[in-house]
């Protein structure tokens, strides 16, 4: 597990030089976030047999949300400073 959470860390600390990478990574979890979202709500109007299906989804949408509420805390502390 640790040699794997390495691996992913130097790999993406590499990526981060190419800011139009970078950029692109940042878009693609943007519209992950937004695609789990819309599935939840979906599933959640479904009903009772969907509830589970829903509730999984938590697992992907929460650190996708911290992630990106991050960036933006970044992003607005960077232009006030």
């Amino acid at each position: 597990m640790i040699s794997t959470v390495t691996t992913t860390v130097s790999t993406i600390v590499s990526i981060a030089a190419v800011p139009g990478l970078l950029a692109a990574l940042g878009l693609g979890g943007a519209l992950t976030l937004i695609s789990c979202l819309v599935m939840k709500q979906f599933a959640t109007a479904q009903g009772p047999r969907m509830t589970f299906f829903s509730r999984n989804l938590d697992i992907i949408i929460l650190p996708l949300l911290f992630v990106f509420s991050f960036i933006a805390f970044m992003k607005v502390w960077e232009i006030l400073s």
